[in-house]
């Protein structure tokens, strides 16, 4: 509780600090002149290939296609510096005339299966997909076996004509 309270102190504190800063910043004196801020140049991606058709490609090739710094972006989407070596060397491999298989072929060979998105089903990669099955049945028969354990501990065990007589003896007194 008292940590919760803490923090929500802390970021108030902050934000207090912050107005106070921007304020004062904000106070200028008479005489000094204002900045002019001219807006910022508006830039165009400008095309990386002339052909539109090979562009097309490489975005679909590169949505199945695992970026190898972000991991959890695909090569399309992904600004690092590495996805824009591999769209372009992915590019180049296009130009070359490989289809998209060969494209796919070449990368895992160099990088692995983890540059795929979508891993194909072969032996070194069943444990990717069906791993988490096979997971997820251990714990469902391990989660019968201890509720099966735990029924059999908690069921009380039968009373003996002297254990009921004894009770009734107990209750009438």
């Amino acid at each position: 509780m008292t940590y919760v309270f803490s923090v929500k102190l802390w970021l108030v504190s902050a934000a207090v600090a912050m107005c106070a800063t921007t304020a004062s910043a904000q106070i200028v004196s008479p005489q000094a002149p204002k900045p002019i801020l001219a807006p910022a140049p508006v830039r165009e991606a400008a095309p990386l290939a002339d052909d539109p058709k090979l562009e097309a490609r490489l975005v679909d090739i590169s949505q199945e296609l695992r970026c190898l710094v972000c991991q959890n972006e695909s090569l399309a989407s992904s600004h690092a510096e590495l996805a824009d070596d591999l769209r372009r060397e992915v590019r180049d491999l296009i130009r070359q005339g490989k289809t998209d298989q060969e494209v796919k072929d070449f990368l895992v060979a160099r990088y692995g299966d983890f540059v795929l998105y979508r891993p194909e089903v072969k032996p070194l990669t069943w444990v990717l997909w069906f791993g988490p099955f096979l997971l997820l049945l251990v714990a469902a028969v391990l989660m019968g076996v201890y509720l099966r354990q735990r029924r059999q501990q908690v069921q009380p065990a039968p009373l003996s004509d002297a254990d009921r007589a004894r009770a009734q003896k107990i209750l009438k007194a």
